[in-house]
C-alpha cells in the first residue's frame, strides 16, 4: 500500500558566529539536530506500522 505525504514542512535556523569556527556550538548543533532526526524517523515508523495493523 503506497504512503501519500501531501504536506511536508522542513524548518532550519542556521546561526552564523560573524566569523570565527566554533566547533563546540556546531557539535551540540549536531547532536541536536540527531536526535531530531532519530525523533521524527521513529515516529514516521510509528505511523507506518499503525497503517499495517489496520
Amino acid at each position: 500500500m503506497p504512503i501519500e505525504i501531501k504536506e511536508l514542512n522542513i524548518k532550519i535556523n542556521l546561526a552564523d558566529s560573524g566569523g570565527g569556527n566554533t566547533t563546540e556550538g556546531s557539535d551540540d548543533a549536531n547532536e541536536a539536530q540527531e536526535k531530531l532526526i532519530e525523533t521524527v524517523v521513529e515516529k514516521v515508523l510509528e505511523i507506518i506500522r499503525s497503517k499495517d495493523e489496520r
